[in-house]
């Protein structure tokens, strides 16, 4: 049973094999009854709710709170902002009537077709407009800004080619949006989102992020301006990890949201709306894992230790049970999660492939022999290498080593990115790159037509333009015209 739970596609064989095999073999998650919807498994969604409290802490500490906005969003709303509608308009479901009625020829039930609603609701994409025709209540003066809300959810886009976590129809996610009295204030709330999403990013996830800005072509449907940070996963293909839009007033406007400024003026609103969702768990996945399983970072593991008692009967398990007894109150008094698992329905072969194949970071093996030789053996997640440590003292070497594990797979992604950034001087030479996956660096000439011929040409996009690097002017790869700097093109999930 334990090669079974093992047998995956390798890597190298089939990555997007090996990514669907992952999920579902380690138990995070499967597909659903509903076509392009998912069932997030428990063990999935205890990674996802590690995420959810890191990530909700840090939102707290900058001034943001909570709050809940309706699932049905009447259709007029996004008809109020033009960009906005266009750049959702063929994702969204609509929902038409109020009732059911049993069938006539008594088989199940149909749509009642007297209840058709007065105006149709459309279950939320993402929720600006229902939440901008809110603010409008809240907002009067410049003492009721800045308002800074953010929104736990799920939302739905109809999608034609889903993959579990990456791209489904319904998908869970935080959406903060913000009113502001200024231009400049608002400016400095998308950056901030943005550095908040990096900075969980890489030291909680362990994946190693760009931050930058999006072309117009990639930009959110009806932002001035969208901040990203960018990923890449072992494959050498982008994944768009968090996004974090200045949405200008365009919003205020639509919902007609107005404030006396300090000057006494009536004035609209600036706004920012900013997002990450389980496309993470994605990133995670695809960033970390290998062809045993899961590979979590230390920090994300919903199971950080696991100890497993070797034994021949009860008398050993007895004497085996009071000595890792204090071992777990130890680690558990640091903070660690630790599963101590002495069941004796299944060997201790099958536990091990199944602990390595959900990523646990840190395995612990108790036997007899090691009681008496005052030993134990650590097994690290990351690299596999087994050692034999003393008993005394192991918890205190169990939190030191977590810690590295956390810093070795960051460092192990932010090698292997570096490994794949290229840099491209001539379109021969980027179509060449492209080709072998990664990230290539070339000058582009700011047009949305060389952006799109580029991408069809090449299935390459305008990942973003690095808010650090090098900004020294240049030619454009493709027509050859001026270009202020260098962008970073690759192929994305």
């Amino acid at each position: 049973m334990a090669i079974e739970l093992k047998d995956l596609t390798k890597r190298a064989e089939n990555y997007s094999q090996w990514y669907n095999d992952l999920v579902v073999k380690a138990d995070l998650a499967e597909q659903s009854a509903v076509r392009g919807c998912m069932v997030i498994k428990p063990y999935g969604y205890a990674i996802w709710e590690k995420m959810q409290h890191e990530l909700d802490r840090m939102f707290k500490e900058t001034g943001h709170v909570n709050a809940y906005f309706p699932l049905l969003i009447p259709k007029s709303f996004l008809s109020r902002e033009a960009d906005h509608v266009e750049g959702f308009a063929k994702e969204c479901a609509v929902v038409t009537h109020y009732r059911l009625k049993n069938a006539p020829d008594g088989q199940g039930v149909v749509v009642d077709p007297e209840a058709r609603l007065e105006e149709e609701l459309i279950i939320r994409p993402t929720s600006e407009t229902i939440i901008w025709n809110t603010y409008k209540n809240w907002i009067q003066s410049y003492r009721d800004l800045p308002i800074l809300c953010n929104q736990w959810a799920n939302v739905f886009r109809w999608e034609m080619r889903t993959r579990m976590f990456l791209r489904t129809a319904e998908f869970l996610w935080q959406e903060g949006h913000t009113a502001h009295a200024t231009k400049e204030e608002a400016l400095e709330e998308a950056v901030k989102m943005l550095n908040v999403y990096a900075d969980f990013a890489e030291k909680f996830m362990a994946v190693p992020v760009i931050k930058g800005v999006k072309s117009a072509n990639e930009r959110f449907a009806g932002a001035l301006e969208t901040f990203t940070i960018e990923a890449m996963m072992q494959d050498g293909k982008a994944l768009q990890s968090g996004t974090s839009h200045f949405l200008g007033q365009n919003f205020a406007k639509a919902f007609d949201v107005k404030f006396i400024n300090r000057q006494n003026e009536l004035e609209y609103v600036w706004a920012t709306s900013w997002g990450v969702s389980t496309r993470l768990m994605g990133a995670l996945i695809m960033t970390h894992s290998d062809d045993n399983g899961l590979v979590l970072p230390p920090r994300l593991a919903p199971i950080q230790v696991v100890i497993v008692p070797i034994f021949k009967n009860d008398e050993q398990l007895a004497i085996i049970n009071e000595k890792v007894e204090p071992i777990v109150a130890l680690l558990k008094e640091r903070g660690i999660s630790v599963k101590y698992d002495n069941a004796d329905n299944k060997r201790p072969g099958f536990k091990f492939a199944d602990y390595e194949l959900k990523g646990v970071p840190v395995r612990l093996v108790l036997g007899a022999r090691d009681i008496e030789n005052g030993t134990i053996e650590v097994m690290r997640r990351d690299t596999l290498e087994k050692s034999v440590e003393q008993l005394e003292g192991i918890a205190d070497r169990v939190v030191a080593l977590l810690d590295e594990i956390q810093d070795n797979i960051f460092q192990k992604a932010l090698r292997h990115r570096e490994s794949k950034t290229f840099v491209a001087n001539s379109y021969d030479e980027f179509k060449q790159l492209i080709e072998q996956g990664g990230f290539v660096l070339a000058h582009w000439d700011g047009t949305t037509e060389t952006e799109e011929r580029v991408k069809e040409e090449t299935k390459a996009t305008i990942r973003c333009i690095p808010l650090d690097g090098d900004t020294t002017p240049g030619t454009c790869i493709f027509t050859g015209r001026p270009s202020a700097r260098r962008v970073i093109f690759a192929r994305n999930y």
